[in-house]
Protein backbone atom coordinates (compact mmCIF):
# COMPACT_ATOMS: atom_id res chain seq x y z
CA UNK A 1 0.00 0.00 0.00
CA UNK A 2 1.67 3.16 -1.12
CA UNK A 3 0.42 7.04 -0.94
CA UNK A 4 -0.36 6.91 -4.73
CA UNK A 5 -2.91 4.29 -4.08
CA UNK A 6 -4.15 6.14 -1.34
CA UNK A 7 -4.59 9.03 -3.07
CA UNK A 8 -6.45 6.89 -5.80
CA UNK A 9 -8.55 5.37 -3.47
CA UNK A 10 -9.40 8.65 -1.70
CA UNK A 11 -10.70 10.55 -5.09
CA UNK A 12 -12.95 7.44 -5.84
CA UNK A 13 -14.38 7.84 -2.24
CA UNK A 14 -14.99 11.40 -2.75
CA UNK A 15 -16.06 11.20 -6.22
CA UNK A 16 -18.30 8.36 -6.48
CA UNK A 17 -16.95 6.67 -9.76
CA UNK A 18 -13.55 5.87 -11.41
CA UNK A 19 -14.39 7.90 -14.48
CA UNK A 20 -14.29 11.34 -12.33
CA UNK A 21 -11.43 10.32 -9.99
CA UNK A 22 -9.78 9.78 -13.31
CA UNK A 23 -10.95 13.14 -14.16
CA UNK A 24 -9.46 14.86 -10.59
CA UNK A 25 -6.01 13.33 -10.75
CA UNK A 26 -5.71 13.94 -14.57
CA UNK A 27 -5.03 10.23 -15.20
CA UNK A 28 -6.96 7.15 -17.09
CA UNK A 29 -9.64 5.88 -15.77
CA UNK A 30 -8.19 2.03 -16.77
CA UNK A 31 -5.07 3.04 -14.60
CA UNK A 32 -7.49 4.16 -11.59
CA UNK A 33 -9.47 1.34 -11.83
CA UNK A 34 -5.88 -0.91 -11.98
CA UNK A 35 -4.59 1.32 -8.27
CA UNK A 36 -7.65 0.12 -6.93
CA UNK A 37 -8.22 -3.53 -7.98
CA UNK A 38 -4.43 -3.83 -6.49
CA UNK A 39 -5.34 -2.26 -3.15
CA UNK A 40 -8.25 -4.51 -2.78
CA UNK A 41 -6.29 -7.53 -3.42
CA UNK A 42 -3.58 -6.48 -1.46
CA UNK A 43 -5.92 -5.64 2.05
CA UNK A 44 -8.10 -8.47 0.73
CA UNK A 45 -11.38 -7.15 1.01
CA UNK A 46 -13.89 -4.95 -1.32
CA UNK A 47 -13.21 -1.23 -0.55
CA UNK A 48 -16.21 -0.52 -2.89
CA UNK A 49 -19.19 -2.26 -3.93
CA UNK A 50 -20.38 -2.22 -7.45
CA UNK A 51 -23.92 -0.92 -8.72
CA UNK A 52 -24.13 -0.24 -12.52
CA UNK A 53 -21.62 3.24 -12.86
CA UNK A 54 -21.43 4.30 -9.12
CA UNK A 55 -19.58 2.71 -6.70
CA UNK A 56 -20.91 2.78 -3.13
CA UNK A 57 -18.24 2.12 -0.29
CA UNK A 58 -18.11 -0.46 2.17
CA UNK A 59 -17.53 -0.53 5.64
CA UNK A 60 -14.01 -1.88 5.30
CA UNK A 61 -13.82 1.62 2.98
CA UNK A 62 -15.10 3.57 5.15
CA UNK A 63 -12.22 2.75 7.88
CA UNK A 64 -9.49 3.27 5.00
CA UNK A 65 -10.73 6.04 4.24
CA UNK A 66 -10.66 7.34 7.89
CA UNK A 67 -6.43 6.63 7.79
CA UNK A 68 -6.01 7.68 4.10
CA UNK A 69 -6.98 11.47 4.80
CA UNK A 70 -4.68 11.29 8.21
CA UNK A 71 -1.55 9.87 6.04
CA UNK A 72 -2.19 12.17 3.06
CA UNK A 73 -2.40 15.37 5.46
CA UNK A 74 0.35 14.24 7.61
CA UNK A 75 2.64 13.41 4.45
CA UNK A 76 1.49 16.92 3.15
CA UNK A 77 2.30 18.55 6.00
CA UNK A 78 5.54 16.81 6.11
CA UNK A 79 6.88 18.30 2.64
CA UNK A 80 5.71 21.45 3.44
CA UNK A 81 7.45 21.66 6.74
CA UNK A 82 10.87 20.47 4.63
CA UNK A 83 10.55 21.73 1.38
CA UNK A 84 8.75 25.16 1.67
CA UNK A 85 9.62 27.91 3.62
CA UNK A 86 7.36 30.58 1.73
CA UNK A 87 3.31 30.39 2.15
CA UNK A 88 1.58 28.24 -1.24
CA UNK A 89 -0.09 25.51 -2.34
CA UNK A 90 -3.62 24.38 -0.66
CA UNK A 91 -4.43 25.86 3.17
CA UNK A 92 -7.78 24.09 4.20
CA UNK A 93 -9.23 26.32 6.95
CA UNK A 94 -12.62 25.56 9.04
CA UNK A 95 -14.71 27.99 10.69
CA UNK A 96 -18.18 28.13 12.88
CA UNK A 97 -20.00 30.01 10.92
CA UNK A 98 -20.85 33.39 12.60
CA UNK A 99 -16.92 33.66 12.21
CA UNK A 100 -16.83 32.82 8.93
CA UNK A 101 -19.89 35.49 7.71
CA UNK A 102 -18.04 38.59 10.17
CA UNK A 103 -14.56 38.23 11.13
CA UNK A 104 -12.62 36.27 8.43
CA UNK A 105 -14.13 38.12 5.07
CA UNK A 106 -11.25 40.74 5.88
CA UNK A 107 -8.50 38.65 7.37
CA UNK A 108 -8.41 36.46 4.36
CA UNK A 109 -8.52 39.59 1.99
CA UNK A 110 -5.40 40.34 3.09
CA UNK A 111 -4.20 36.83 3.30
CA UNK A 112 -5.04 36.57 -0.06
CA UNK A 113 -3.63 40.27 -1.03
CA UNK A 114 -0.01 39.00 0.79
CA UNK A 115 0.24 35.36 -0.22
CA UNK A 116 -1.98 34.62 -3.67
CA UNK A 117 0.43 30.86 -3.91
CA UNK A 118 -2.09 29.83 -1.63
CA UNK A 119 -5.25 27.96 -2.52
CA UNK A 120 -7.83 28.92 0.50
CA UNK A 121 -9.95 26.26 1.14
CA UNK A 122 -12.91 27.35 3.56
CA UNK A 123 -15.26 24.79 4.93
CA UNK A 124 -17.81 25.83 7.52
CA UNK A 125 -19.73 24.02 10.72
CA UNK A 126 -20.22 23.24 14.04
CA UNK A 127 -17.65 23.31 16.51
CA UNK A 128 -18.08 19.76 17.06
CA UNK A 129 -17.39 19.43 13.09
CA UNK A 130 -14.80 21.50 13.34
CA UNK A 131 -12.74 20.00 15.75
CA UNK A 132 -13.20 16.24 14.30
CA UNK A 133 -12.17 17.53 11.31
CA UNK A 134 -8.69 19.26 12.33
CA UNK A 135 -8.21 16.03 14.67
CA UNK A 136 -8.96 13.71 11.22
CA UNK A 137 -6.40 15.67 9.17
CA UNK A 138 -9.01 16.91 7.18
CA UNK A 139 -8.06 20.94 8.21
CA UNK A 140 -5.28 22.24 8.42
CA UNK A 141 -6.35 24.79 11.24
CA UNK A 142 -10.05 25.90 12.24
CA UNK A 143 -11.58 28.83 13.92
CA UNK A 144 -13.98 27.85 16.91
CA UNK A 145 -14.26 29.21 20.52
CA UNK A 146 -11.05 28.35 22.27
CA UNK A 147 -8.82 27.62 24.35
CA UNK A 148 -8.93 24.26 22.56
CA UNK A 149 -9.25 21.53 25.11
CA UNK A 150 -7.60 18.36 23.22
CA UNK A 151 -4.43 17.44 24.14
CA UNK A 152 -2.98 17.00 20.28
CA UNK A 153 -4.61 20.82 19.84
CA UNK A 154 -3.11 24.29 20.45
CA UNK A 155 -3.72 27.75 19.29
CA UNK A 156 -3.36 31.28 19.58
CA UNK A 157 -6.88 33.64 20.48
CA UNK A 158 -8.32 35.66 17.29
CA UNK A 159 -11.40 37.79 18.24
CA UNK A 160 -13.69 38.35 21.13
CA UNK A 161 -17.16 37.17 21.03
CA UNK A 162 -20.17 38.43 22.98
CA UNK A 163 -23.48 36.22 22.93
CA UNK A 164 -26.86 37.85 23.47
CA UNK A 165 -29.71 36.62 24.17
CA UNK A 166 -32.90 37.51 21.20
CA UNK A 167 -36.90 37.91 21.75
CA UNK A 168 -39.41 39.25 20.12
CA UNK A 169 -39.56 43.08 20.46
CA UNK A 170 -42.79 42.67 22.09
CA UNK A 171 -41.30 39.63 24.88
CA UNK A 172 -41.04 40.63 28.47
CA UNK A 173 -37.37 42.00 29.96
CA UNK A 174 -34.73 38.61 29.91
CA UNK A 175 -32.25 39.27 32.98
CA UNK A 176 -31.43 35.88 33.71
CA UNK A 177 -32.08 32.21 32.84
CA UNK A 178 -34.95 32.05 35.18
CA UNK A 179 -37.23 34.72 33.19
CA UNK A 180 -37.57 32.18 30.48
CA UNK A 181 -37.89 28.52 32.13
CA UNK A 182 -39.46 26.36 30.36
CA UNK A 183 -39.62 28.86 27.13
CA UNK A 184 -39.04 27.51 23.72
CA UNK A 185 -35.40 27.91 22.23
CA UNK A 186 -33.77 27.50 19.02
CA UNK A 187 -30.30 26.29 18.29
CA UNK A 188 -27.78 24.44 15.83
CA UNK A 189 -27.11 20.90 16.52
CA UNK A 190 -26.12 19.54 19.77
CA UNK A 191 -22.56 19.80 18.43
CA UNK A 192 -22.55 23.18 18.23
CA UNK A 193 -20.20 24.84 20.90
CA UNK A 194 -22.61 27.79 21.59
CA UNK A 195 -25.67 25.43 21.93
CA UNK A 196 -23.94 24.15 24.85
CA UNK A 197 -23.28 27.30 26.47
CA UNK A 198 -26.92 28.24 26.36
CA UNK A 199 -28.17 25.29 28.05
CA UNK A 200 -25.23 25.93 30.29
CA UNK A 201 -26.73 29.38 31.37
CA UNK A 202 -30.01 27.71 32.56
CA UNK A 203 -28.48 25.55 34.11
CA UNK A 204 -26.05 27.17 36.20
CA UNK A 205 -29.53 29.22 37.41
CA UNK A 206 -30.97 25.88 38.27
CA UNK A 207 -33.84 26.46 34.87
CA UNK A 208 -34.14 24.50 31.83
CA UNK A 209 -35.07 25.33 28.51
CA UNK A 210 -38.79 23.94 27.08
CA UNK A 211 -38.78 22.47 23.66
CA UNK A 212 -35.11 22.98 21.79
CA UNK A 213 -35.41 23.44 18.03
CA UNK A 214 -32.65 22.64 15.43
CA UNK A 215 -31.87 24.76 13.19
CA UNK A 216 -29.81 25.75 10.46
CA UNK A 217 -29.04 29.13 9.54
CA UNK A 218 -28.78 32.23 11.67
CA UNK A 219 -31.43 33.72 9.42
CA UNK A 220 -33.88 31.08 10.26
CA UNK A 221 -33.08 31.30 13.94
CA UNK A 222 -33.83 35.26 13.90
CA UNK A 223 -36.94 34.96 11.96
CA UNK A 224 -38.68 32.09 13.76
CA UNK A 225 -37.87 34.76 17.40
CA UNK A 226 -38.77 37.50 15.52
CA UNK A 227 -42.15 36.06 15.41
CA UNK A 228 -42.50 35.17 18.74
CA UNK A 229 -41.75 31.35 18.39
CA UNK A 230 -39.39 31.16 21.08
CA UNK A 231 -35.93 32.47 21.95
CA UNK A 232 -32.07 32.08 21.04
CA UNK A 233 -28.83 33.27 21.63
CA UNK A 234 -26.51 34.12 18.85
CA UNK A 235 -22.98 36.11 18.70
CA UNK A 236 -23.63 40.25 18.87
CA UNK A 237 -21.67 40.68 16.02
CA UNK A 238 -23.33 38.44 13.86
CA UNK A 239 -26.86 39.99 15.12
CA UNK A 240 -25.61 43.53 14.06
CA UNK A 241 -24.97 42.53 10.71
CA UNK A 242 -27.99 40.79 9.30
CA UNK A 243 -30.93 42.52 7.98
CA UNK A 244 -33.79 41.23 10.53
CA UNK A 245 -31.84 42.54 13.60
CA UNK A 246 -34.21 45.02 14.10
CA UNK A 247 -37.01 42.36 14.69
CA UNK A 248 -35.71 41.37 17.34
CA UNK A 249 -34.84 42.42 21.16
CA UNK A 250 -31.24 41.92 22.18
CA UNK A 251 -30.64 41.13 26.04
CA UNK A 252 -27.20 41.00 27.31
CA UNK A 253 -26.03 38.02 28.70
CA UNK A 254 -25.40 38.80 33.16
CA UNK A 255 -21.94 38.27 34.56
CA UNK A 256 -20.29 38.09 31.72
CA UNK A 257 -21.22 34.46 30.77
CA UNK A 258 -21.75 35.63 27.21
CA UNK A 259 -18.40 36.64 26.85
CA UNK A 260 -15.93 33.75 24.49
CA UNK A 261 -13.08 33.78 22.62
CA UNK A 262 -12.29 32.62 19.49
CA UNK A 263 -9.36 30.96 18.62
CA UNK A 264 -7.39 30.11 15.59
CA UNK A 265 -6.36 26.33 16.49
CA UNK A 266 -4.49 23.34 14.76
CA UNK A 267 -2.62 19.99 15.44
CA UNK A 268 0.56 20.36 17.89
CA UNK A 269 3.37 20.30 15.65
CA UNK A 270 1.89 21.71 12.21
CA UNK A 271 4.16 24.25 11.67
CA UNK A 272 3.51 24.72 8.04
CA UNK A 273 4.45 28.25 6.34
CA UNK A 274 0.85 28.81 5.73
CA UNK A 275 -0.15 28.47 9.52
CA UNK A 276 2.11 30.39 10.76
CA UNK A 277 1.47 33.23 8.15
CA UNK A 278 -2.13 33.02 9.03
CA UNK A 279 -1.09 33.10 12.64
CA UNK A 280 0.96 36.20 12.77
CA UNK A 281 -1.42 38.05 10.87
CA UNK A 282 -3.66 37.45 13.98
CA UNK A 283 -1.54 38.74 16.82
CA UNK A 284 -2.95 42.68 15.85
CA UNK A 285 -6.44 40.92 16.10
CA UNK A 286 -5.86 39.29 19.38
CA UNK A 287 -4.64 42.04 21.30
CA UNK A 288 -7.47 44.82 19.88
CA UNK A 289 -10.55 42.25 20.70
Amino acid sequence: MDLTQLEVFRAIAEEGSVTAAAERLHRVPSNISTRLRQLEDELGVMLFSREKLRLHITDAGRTLLDYAIRILALTEEARERVSSQHPAGIFTLGAIESTAAVRLPPLIARYHQAWPGVELDLSTGPSGDMTDGLLSGRFSAVFIDGPPKHPQLEGVAAFAEEMVLISSLNHPPVSRAADINGSTIYAFRANCSYRRLFENWFALDNAAPGKIFEMESYHGIVACVSAGAGLAMIPKSMLENMPGRDSVMAWPVADDRGHLDIWLIWRKGNGSANLKAMASMLEPLAVAG
